[in-house]
């Protein structure tokens, strides 16, 4: 059975919106953290806000890295209420429950990535479906912002690694406890 990793990243202060004002990509010991991710990843799983945002900017990507390249032709997996019909970018609309969608694809694909930390992520977390939450913590808080993390329960995790960035961006790692 494959597995699922949710990746996001957020303020010290849980905000995961606005990302204009505080996101940093340029660190390069979060870009070979990133690479190690996407380049296991055999497929993608995105919440329709994630898809249409990363729709509209990773096809024009290009790096020396092959990161582009390589995550552009990875097949995704979209949830969604409000899309229909076929959809681009190598992707495919979830119809039916989600959560029965993802356990089947579980058994297809050896690891599935998942952007972000919506209302998607809250259900995989819900099912229990998810095998490790990577969460990049950036130094800044926000204070005003509408996104903030949510889960429907109480979810206890245990650390399984944590890297820290001369950028001051915190890497935490961790699996259901």
């Amino acid at each position: 059975m494959g597995t699922v990793t949710i990746s996001f990243e957020m303020t010290l202060d849980g905000a995961f919106d606005q990302m204009e004002q505080w996101f940093d990509e340029n660190d390069p010991g979060v870009q070979r953290a990133s690479d190690e991710l996407v380049f296991g990843a055999d497929a993608v799983l995105l919440g329709r806000e994630s898809y249409e945002f990363f729709r509209e900017y990773w096809p024009a990507q290009t790096d020396d890295r092959g990161f582009a390249a390589h995550y552009n032709a990875l097949p995704k997996y979209v949830a969604s209420r409000t899309l229909s019909g076929p959809l681009d970018w190598n992707a495919t609309l979830i119809e039916g429950d989600v959560v029965d969608t993802v356990r089947r694809l579980r058994d297809q694909y050896g690891s599935i990535i998942s952007h972000g930390y919506g209302e998607l992520a809250a259900a995989l977390v819900d099912a229990g479906l998810v095998d490790e939450v990577h969460a990049d913590i950036h130094p800044f808080m926000v204070g005003n912002a509408e996104h903030r993390l949510r889960t429907p329960h109480l979810v206890g995790l245990r650390l399984i690694g944590v890297q820290t960035y001369d950028s001051g961006i915190i890497a935490a790692r961790y699996a259901p406890a």
